[in-house]
């Protein structure tokens, strides 16, 4: 389910790197436990043992793969020091934007629940607001130009492997909250899709965990309208006489 860790495991699937998955759940604390601490310190998903070598942050990880792993086609991580930069501007922006605004209005209109824990409105009013300003910046900046990915490429970088994964959880919100979200912004919807295809068939086998809580929560949903329906018809009618 985690974003991040979507994006390491696509990327290694895409580029032909051999990997053994092991599957931490957050809901269970496994990721507090003493034996996944000695991988990660900071107890966060993901990470990697690459022999001896611990690693942990999505985006050193991604780097790490791009550099230590041959094979891996150059634009993934340009050997250009200028492009590689401006990768590096996106990443860094990523995290103090469109992550601060993606994962907790997920977390505090749908996830939340699911892990025990309370819904915050007024934290996910807050994450909207941050969400929908990265959302126009994506559309304006990162995305302006004819390119088909961020900074104008026409071969998708980590960098966009990174952000389109964290705006696959907006999968999970009811349809008509994440068309007003996303709906405004046409060139980010392409840019997902053209990030789709570039890494064809292994993104749509990766987010198969996503697509298939979106389907849990669509019939929940449906089943709580139902159940409110039911309500309302055994409501006595009260007189207007």
């Amino acid at each position: 389910m985690s974003q991040p860790c979507r994006a390491v495991i696509i990327f290694c699937k895409v580029n032909g790197i051999d990997y053994e998955e092991i599957k931490v759940h957050i809901s269970k604390g496994q990721h507090l436990t003493p034996e996944f601490a000695e991988i990660n310190p900071m107890k966060q998903l993901p990470a990697i043992a690459d022999g001896r070598f611990k690693l942990f942050e999505s985006h050193a990880i991604l780097i790490y793969l791009a550099c230590a792993f041959p094979g891996v086609a150059d634009h993934w991580y340009p050997a250009d020091v200028f492009k590689r930069s401006k990768i590096h501007s996106v990443l860094d922006w990523h995290h103090s934007n469109l992550r601060r605004g993606a994962a907790p209005y997920v977390f505090n209109t749908t996830i939340a629940p699911i892990l025990g824990r309370p819904l915050n409105p007024q934290v996910a009013a807050e994450a909207e607001i941050i969400l929908s300003s990265s959302l126009s910046k994506l559309e304006s900046f990162w995305l302006k130009g004819n390119g088909r990915f961020l900074l104008g490429g026409n071969q998708p970088s980590i960098a966009d492997l990174s952000l389109v994964c964290e705006l696959m959880q907006l999968e999970v919100l009811d349809e008509k909250d994440r068309t007003r979200l996303l709906g405004p912004h046409k060139k980010v919807q392409q840019w997902i899709e053209n990030t789709r295809n570039a890494t064809s068939p292994h993104f749509d086998e990766v987010h198969r965990v996503i697509m298939l809580a979106k389907e849990r929560q669509q019939h929940q949903r449906l089943k709580a309208a139902k159940n409110e329906g039911g309500s309302n018809m055994k409501r006595p009618l009260v007189s207007r006489m």
